[in-house]
């Protein structure tokens, strides 16, 4: 299947946020990390605001890491997410709203208070 992009280019705030999970979670892939944020985003009810997001970090990640195993089920939940938002499939699309998924669903990990292990992590995901 298609990815909607083909490197993930992250902004200087998801990578500080980053960090700031990686040493809460001890989970040290940035992937990982990654694809529980874009999860925790299209969880939310919300379309993300349509906000430029600077591509101002050295931490890339190609699609086929961030995705692993889940690849073609995250780029079906992105369609899916696009469709139901009335917001169409097309490639431009697409590459938009997972930019945006990923770094709002990061910022809000990052920012849950709550989260201070990778148990909280998991609580989370029970949560939402």
């Amino acid at each position: 299947m298609k990815p909607p992009v083909d490197r993930i280019h992250l902004s200087q705030t998801a990578k500080d946020q980053l960090i700031k999970l990686k040493r809460h979670t001890k989970i040290e892939q940035w992937n990982i990390l990654c694809r529980w944020g874009f999860c925790r985003s299209l969880a939310e009810s919300s379309i993300p605001s349509p906000i430029p997001i600077p591509a101002d970090s050295n931490v890339q990640i190609t699609w086929q890491v961030f995705g692993g195993e889940l690849a073609d089920v995250l780029i079906i939940a992105l369609k899916q997410r696009c469709h139901h938002d009335g917001l169409g499939t097309d490639k431009e699309t697409l590459a938009r709203q997972f930019r945006l998924h990923l770094h709002r669903g990061i910022g809000y990990l990052a920012g849950d208070i709550k989260l201070k292990k990778i148990e909280d992590l998991i609580a989370i995901s029970l949560d939402v």
